[in-house]
């Protein structure tokens, strides 16, 4: 076959009556292929749907061997179809293959044979033809489209913080770290201290990125390598804020559940908007549930797994654990005016499952160096840091999302492997 310039004038999604009778070319891969003597029956997908094509004739005659996920360019005449899953149907004139897939596939993209999930991850660009990969992947998107756009809409600016830093942000073990250029240097593990110092003139700031925590852990919800939702607020309490990450969950979840249906029909789940507002349970109550419900626990005690998933069997869904004690927050968390063993501080949970933590920041540079003595840490560490609360730092709250987290609560799916296109964990460094 001649050579071809591969460039196609149509998505699948975009064939119509208007176009029935006029001449069309479509690119993607062929998902079936059925010879039935004079004539051949072409399933071709692209990532906006699928289509069917007729092929007859010469064309026919000279097909050969095309496999199964090969990329192929088909020009044709759009017409009426008789078939039940399609629309419209396309009658080829030409068709170029223009990347032969092989056969067998290691996976089989449109899931007749099912694979496990680390055999699906090895092959993740392949995976992503499987149409409730895809999915999800597409849900991921608009979730980014729909927190933005409510952020912005809530006068929070869009930073970027630095993700190779010079000294641990938070402090604690579990960081990452490099050569850099004879120093040593850490992967960022969240963007608090810069967070903190842009509401100095930015006010209200919010990133999405990827953040890195050197955690051993090896559950369907940890990451090495995860992406984090931080805001960050001037002249707000962290009620205040609490409120904007309440939106912010009941925005994501209308959002998906009014504009992707298709996608939801794919994963074969569907998105239930959770009722506001959300329940707000202190960490005292959460002790004495657990202590009614047979557990050892006293006040001052963190939460372990086996804790927060009784309490999420009492509390389903998404709701707000709040006012912990001090001694089991960072060191940049404030106390409560009206009893400093308590913090202003809350996580948000959907059932037993973390979501996000955030709080009221001290903005006195005194009362930080004396917290961060403290808990162990040296002032001198965060000189760069100290240095701006002298420069008129206001009163301010934020939090941090686990982005992955949420869209596993939004998918029905408690893997977070499974809504991360090249996840990373203790085991997994590739591909």
């Amino acid at each position: 076959m001649k050579d071809m310039v591969f460039v196609k004038t149509h998505d699948i999604s975009e064939l119509s009556e208007e176009l029935i009778g006029k001449q069309v070319v479509l690119g993607g891969w062929i998902e079936d292929l059925r010879k039935l003597g004079k004539m051949s029956f072409i399933t071709l997908r692209d990532i906006s749907g699928i289509s069917q094509v007729i092929v007859k004739g010469e064309l026919n005659d000279n097909l050969g061997e095309i496999n199964r996920q090969s990329a192929v360019r088909i020009k044709g005449i759009v017409q009426e179809t008789k078939a039940r899953d399609f629309a419209f149907e396309i009658k080829a004139e030409e068709i170029e293959v223009l990347a032969k897939a092989i056969h067998p596939l290691p996976v089989d993209p449109i899931g007749r044979l099912e694979s496990n999930i680390d055999t699906r991850l090895n092959h993740r660009a392949l995976d992503m033809r499987n149409q409730k990969t895809a999915s999800i992947f597409k849900l991921r998107h608009y979730v980014l489209q729909a927190l933005r756009k409510t952020l912005v809409e809530k006068k929070f600016i869009e930073i970027t913080t630095p993700k190779i830093i010079g000294s641990a942000s938070e402090g604690g073990a579990d960081l990452f770290s490099l050569d850099y250029f004879g120093k040593t240097a850490y992967l960022a593990q969240s963007p608090q201290l810069y967070k903190e110092q842009m509401t100095i003139g930015l006010e209200r700031v919010f990133e999405i990125s990827n953040f890195y925590r050197a955690e051993n852990s090896h559950t369907g919800r940890h990451l090495t390598e995860f992406t984090s939702i931080d805001i960050e607020a001037a002249f707000m309490d962290y009620e205040d804020v609490m409120d904007v990450l309440e939106a912010l969950v009941i925005a994501v979840y209308t959002f998906t559940a009014e504009n992707c249906k298709k996608e939801q029909e794919s994963i074969e789940h569907t998105i239930e908007i959770p009722s506001a507002p959300f329940e707000r349970i202190t960490y005292s109550q959460c002790v004495e549930e657990l202590k009614q419900a047979g557990e050892k626990i006293e006040f001052g005690d963190d939460l372990l797994d086996s804790h927060l998933r009784i309490i999420g069997n009492n509390h389903p869904g998404f709701y707000f654990l709040t006012d912990w004690p001090m001694k089991l927050k960072p060191f940049y968390i404030r106390e409560k005016d009206e009893d400093a063993t308590l913090s202003r501080s809350f996580d948000l949970q959907y059932g037993y499952l973390e979501l996000s933590s955030g709080g009221t920041r001290l903005h006195d540079s005194e009362l930080l160096k004396a917290r961060l003595s403290e808990q162990g840490l040296d002032p001198a560490q965060f000189e760069d840091h100290l240095k701006t609360f002298d420069w008129g730092m206001p009163p301010h709250s934020g939090w941090g999302m686990g982005l992955d987290r949420l869209m596993t609560t939004l998918i029905g799916i408690d893997n977070v492997r499974e809504v991360v296109l090249y996840p990373r964990d203790p085991d997994r460094l590739s591909p």
